[in-house]
């Protein structure tokens, strides 16, 4: 396996469930130890890493709204949620050395930097981890798009899309055990299919700024630097055929 990397500069969007490793709630420091230990693999190779995290882990907004919260405010407590994640693995990171910055999409200056795109790629530059917290900052958007726009915000050559499966299938394989998985599906395809890969807003947005998405599975130890590297692992998304 060669050591040199095939992107120099990513985007990984992790779920919030992604922090709970076997627990139901919260954030297991087993779990974002690993996951800052392959994070700090990848800074140490030279890669520049931009992080999004979700906040399922704490608050999802879009569950609260239905429980019959205003939408607008769960929005803004899910953001918060965010943030909570990012200021844990900004502390994961910070423990193994690694040097990193968390910008909020919203002012909450006083725990992290607002979020400007010239300072974050510079940040980048830099060689320090950036994790973009709050989503965009605006209610009725997932951190899925906010995801994509920052990614294509900071020119990340690759949107790496951490997930519990290791790719994109023909069907959901927890439910059906003749699903087969996608090595590359188009963007076109992911959205009339419905396969659940990404909201539909930041499919468009990665489709339309030709920014592939790697789907891959989080929990398997080594995938995230197998992708990064370009080994054939999970799924591709893209309009291009590799």
């Amino acid at each position: 396996m060669s050591q040199a990397p095939k992107y120099k500069r990513i985007l990984l969007k992790l779920s919030g469930e992604a922090l709970m490793g076997d627990g139901d709630y919260g954030i297991d420091p087993v779990t974002i130890g690993r996951i800052a230990d392959e994070i700090k693999g990848l800074n140490r190779i030279g890669v520049e890493v931009g992080v999004v995290i979700g906040g399922g882990n704490i608050f999802r907004g879009a569950g609260l709204a239905e429980a019959g919260m205003d939408r607008v405010a769960a929005d803004h407590m899910g953001m918060l949620a965010t943030v909570m994640n990012s200021l844990a693995l900004q502390d994961a990171l910070e423990a193994r050395d690694v040097y990193v910055r968390v910008m909020s999409a919203i002012r909450i200056n006083e725990v992290c930097e607002d979020y400007l795109r010239r300072r974050a790629v510079r940040h980048l530059e830099k060689k320090r981890v950036t994790i973009f917290a709050a989503g965009t900052g605006n209610p009725f958007f997932t951190t899925d798009s906010a995801a994509a726009l920052r990614a294509i915000e900071i020119n990340a050559e690759i949107m790496l899309k951490a997930t519990k499966v290791d790719g994109v299938y023909t069907a959901d394989p927890m439910k059906d055990p003749s699903a087969t998985r996608y090595e590359h599906i188009s963007f076109t395809d992911a959205l009339t299919q419905n396969l659940g890969v990404m909201d539909a807003t930041a499919l468009v947005m990665c489709r339309e700024n030709n920014l592939p998405i790697k789907v891959f599975n989080i929990f398997n130890e080594g995938d995230l630097l197998k992708v990064v590297l370009g080994d054939n692992v999970g799924t591709l998304v893209s309009e291009e055929t590799p």
